[in-house]
């Protein structure tokens, strides 16, 4: 039984390291707030370094939070403490297989979070104080050698975002952020493989490397759609979303691919901009244009309103000409200004063309 100043616990411990011993234990979140605590890296006043762990993330720990309130919530990702003192490991058979953690918490938490925070501040501020979680410790001789011990366990490669955006779509009850992510993803997936779509084959994922358009880009241009463009009507619906939503963005594509034949077939983003990460969200942009203005929603009509940028562009060669600056065809990235910049030019060519010439639409 816990003493209000000693803890113990039940731990088991994996054959490992010999000088270094490990543990794992489940304990209740208003006992792990008692053990552990974060140390945040800062100076003192000497300009001594303290603490190694960096600021938290408010909108991170409030989905934890969130999800950790419901029901049905799990956390299996254990967090990781570090004691260097007032913590002791006893085994219990000959195997060395489990044993008993004793921490004493007279003199505040003597335990350093070294992985696993943002999981930890969550659980604080939650109301199940019982809610169990996982626990991974070791027991340090020095503040030096739980230091390597952060850099180590912290050094590992994260997971590719382009797969985790994959795999969105087959996971629900997500944060509002996630869920955003994982319409586009869905719709990019359907685009990617489905029969007759524009964009079949084309989309690099981490299943289809031989695409040449990148997928996260094109969830961007299917993102300002869903929020405030032309696929806004279907974003409640997966159903209308995956029918209706991805018919339409094949469809444009595929006035994209016609007007634009020689800056699009056989071509990669290095050889013609068109197919760029600026290129494809300055389309999407020129896409809801023309949605607003004319109704398009199939490729005859999308066609029509593209062929007024005909001659504007600078896809594959030449030069864009932006009001008094001129740029080389390739001389546009995939960056914030280069991306508002193209945008802007062609929905502003577009919008010149439109209404002098409405009959053609």
């Amino acid at each position: 039984m816990n003493t209000p100043q000693l803890l113990r616990f039940d731990v088991l411990v994996p054959r490992q390291s010999d000088g270094l011993p490990v543990f794992t234990f489940a304990a209740r979140a208003k006992d792990v707030e008692r053990f552990a605590r974060i140390e945040r890296a800062g100076r003192d006043d000497a300009g001594t370094l303290r603490g190694f762990q960096r600021p938290q993330i408010a909108s991170h720990i409030r989905e934890i939070r969130d999800y950790l309130e419901k029901p049905n919530a799990i956390l299996p990702n254990p967090i990781i403490v570090a004691f260097t003192k007032s913590a002791t490991l006893e085994m219990t058979n000959k195997e060395g297989r489990h044993g008993h953690l004793t921490v004493d918490v007279s003199n505040g938490a003597p335990g350093w979070i070294v992985d696993g925070q943002q999981r930890f501040t969550a659980l604080n501020e939650i109301p199940d104080r019982d809610f169990e979680v996982l626990v991974s410790g070791f027991i340090c001789d020095c503040l030096e050698e739980l230091q390597k011990q952060f850099i180590l366990i912290n050094n590992t490669r994260p997971l590719p975002k382009a797969l985790v955006y994959e795999l969105l779509p087959q996971v629900s009850d997500l944060p509002p952020r996630m869920s955003n992510r994982s319409q586009a993803a869905l719709m990019t997936e359907a685009l990617n493989y489905r029969e007759g779509s524009a964009l079949r084959g084309m989309i690099r994922q981490q299943t289809n490397p031989k695409g040449v358009i990148r997928d996260t880009v094109l969830q961007r241009v299917l993102m300002n759609s869903l929020s405030d463009g032309a696929l806004r009507l279907y974003a409640d619906d997966n159903n209308l979303l995956l029918e209706r939503g991805v018919n339409l963005i094949s469809e444009y594509f595929h006035a994209v691919r016609y007007v634009f034949a020689e800056d699009w077939e056989d071509k990669t983003p290095k050889s013609s901009r068109l197919l760029h990460g600026a290129g494809i969200i300055a389309m999407g942009y020129v896409m809801e244009a023309l949605h607003i203005s004319t109704g398009a929603e199939d490729r005859d009509s999308f066609a029509q309103g593209l062929r007024h940028l005909k001659g504007r562009t600078a896809w594959s060669s030449g030069e864009w000409v932006f009001g008094n600056e001129r740029r080389r065809w390739n001389g546009l990235q995939n960056v914030p200004a280069d991306v508002r910049q193209l945008s802007l030019h062609l929905v502003q060519e577009l919008r010149r063309a439109l209404p002098r010439n409405p009959e053609v639409l």
